[in-house]
């Protein structure tokens, strides 16, 4: 099983930077007040969840956070308790997010669910699911996005076998796999209402799935019946569709062009490569990379390029990509919240 802990979702390790604290000398007090109690905060969101789990736990940690965190619930008053009585045993790894940035950034991923969390606004007040415009399945139709009458839809389907079983192969197929099973859940889904559906082979389109939704809109007990697959397949179709989706496989290529040239070359000159494609509001089309993108491609680069040397070629480099993005990010007539606090 899967368990998310949202409220958790901005606790960081503190990178490490000239003034800060070293790795080796990372304890709890060396941490920032409000870190601290985060960290606390999540020492005990695991107790409870371990106590409700019964578990005795052996604890493992890779960076210097995860050592703290490690460290606080092994000494934790009502953990010591709980690994008196505890039936079952249980090993626990921490590992520092700071660790794997290539990872959260990185476009490598053939995954429908990592694509539908990625494209899709996030639904309000979650860290973890989405919203998922159900207009399709209404009578009501409207040109204006920002149209906020009809409540969204989400992933997190309980009650709904059908969906959970979905949701599943999202994760764990790959892409073509994945969609290819949303349709066979409608097509079954719509053969059990008795619904007039035409089932085609090859290659599946998100229109083709569309026209399939459309079968429930005028149905209330059918979309009543599989309200939770249709959400689902709803959020398949509008990821499909969506401009940044064209936009992850760009990312992939230039990722591993990237690759390539670290492979080859150092540090100044993949650098001078990103330059000229920095540019501002007004000189952007829409294939071309937004401040965000530059920001995620920048924490690619330096993450996958290990030991970087120092000297007077990679400091004018730098330099000139600085300049570029604050002059991108100034010029920019929107900014978003991201470089709003940046």
């Amino acid at each position: 099983e899967l368990c998310l802990l949202p409220a958790l979702a901005a606790l960081l390790p503190p990178l490490t930077g000239p003034g800060g604290p070293g790795p080796a000398e990372v304890g709890l007090a060396a941490l920032p007040a409000e870190l601290r109690a985060a960290v606390r905060v999540l020492v005990g969101e695991l107790d409870s969840l371990f106590t409700a789990l019964g578990l005795r736990e052996e604890s493992f940690a890779v960076g210097a956070l995860s050592r703290v965190i490690a460290a606080e619930l092994a000494s934790y008053a009502s953990a010591r308790n709980r690994r008196r009585t505890a039936t079952n045993k249980a090993s626990v790894i921490f590992v520092d997010r700071t660790l794997d940035l290539v990872g959260a950034v990185g476009h490598h991923g053939d995954n429908l669910a990592e694509k539908i969390l990625s494209v899709l606004p996030k639904l309000p007040g979650h860290k973890t699911d989405v919203m998922v415009n159900m207009a399709e399945l209404t009578a009501l139709q409207t040109t204006d996005e920002t149209c906020g009458i009809i409540a969204p839809g989400c992933l997190a389907q309980p009650n709904d076998p059908a969906a959970k079983a979905l949701w599943e192969s999202f994760m764990n197929l790959k892409q073509k796999e994945a969609v290819m099973e949303a349709r066979r859940h409608l097509v079954e889904a719509a053969s059990r209402e008795n619904l007039p559906i035409k089932m085609s082979m090859g290659r599946v389109t998100p229109e083709q799935l569309s026209s399939y939704i459309q079968l429930f809109r005028n149905n209330l007990k059918a979309l009543e019946n599989h309200c939770g697959l249709l959400q689902l397949v709803l959020a398949t179709v509008q990821t499909l569709k969506h401009p940044q989706t064209s936009k992850w496989d760009n990312f992939l290529a230039f990722e591993r062009l990237l690759l390539q040239t670290i492979g080859e070359s150092d540090m100044p000159s993949v650098l001078n490569q990103l330059l000229p494609m920095i540019k501002s509001y007004n000189k952007r089309t829409k294939d071309d990379y937004a401040c965000e993108d530059f920001l995620v491609l920048l924490v690619y680069i330096y993450s996958v390029v290990g030991e970087i040397k120092c000297g007077k070629e990679l400091d004018t480099a730098e330099e000139e990509v600085k300049k570029a993005l604050v002059k991108a990010i100034c010029d920019e007539p929107e900014p978003s919240p991201l470089l709003q606090k940046i």
